[in-house]
C-alpha cells in the first residue's frame, strides 16, 4: 500500500466508525428515551414524591390545567391531611401499568382536547390504622412546553 492511500484508508475507517457510533447512540437513545418511557418515568417520579410526603415537588409535575384546579398550598395541605391523617398511613407502595398511547383526550367534557397523551394505571397499596387497602387511578401524561406533565381524569 502506498503512503498516499494510507491517510485515505484511515479517514474512511474513521468515517465508518463515526457512523457506527452515531447509529448505536441513536438506537440506545430510542430505547431509553422513548416518549412512552419518559411518560412512565414522570409518573414514577410523581408517586415517589407522594410516597415521601414531598407534595410540593409532586404538585410541580402537574400540567397547568391541574395547577388551576388547586393551588400548591391547598394541594399540600389536602394530600397530607387525607392520606396521612385520615387514613393513618405514613407511606404507600405503588405500581404502574404499561403506558397506553391515546391520540386525543379531554380532562373533562368541557375541557380542551389534549393530543398525544399516555394513559397509565397507578395502583397504590396503603397500610394504615384502618387496615390495608388499594387505590387505583388512571393517570394521564401529556407534554407541555417540552416536559411531560401529570393530569387526572375528571370526566363523569
Amino acid at each position: 500500500m502506498s503512503r498516499k492511500s494510507m491517510p485515505v484508508t484511515g479517514l474512511l475507517i474513521g468515517m465508518v466508525l463515526l457512523v457506527c457510533i452515531v447509529t448505536v447512540f441513536m438506537l440506545i437513545k430510542g430505547a431509553w428515551f422513548s416518549p412512552d418511557k419518559e411518560a412512565v418515568a414522570v409518573v414514577e417520579e410523581f408517586y415517589r414524591f407522594e410516597q415521601e410526603g414531598e407534595f410540593s415537588s409532586s404538585w410541580n409535575l402537574f400540567h397547568s390545567t391541574m395547577k388551576e384546579k388547586f393551588s400548591k398550598g391547598s394541594y399540600i395541605q389536602d394530600r397530607a391531611h387525607v392520606f396521612m391523617n385520615h387514613f393513618g398511613v405514613e407511606t404507600f407502595d405503588f405500581t404502574v401499568s404499561e403506558p397506553e398511547e391515546i391520540d386525543e383526550w379531554k380532562m373533562s367534557k368541557t375541557g380542551p382536547a389534549m393530543k398525544n397523551v399516555y394513559k397509565i394505571l397507578v395502583s397504590q397499596t396503603y397500610k394504615g390504622k384502618y387496615g390495608n387497602f388499594d387505590l387505583e387511578q388512571e393517570v394521564i401524561v401529556v407534554k407541555e412546553k417540552e416536559e411531560w406533565k401529570i393530569v387526572w381524569d375528571y370526566n363523569q
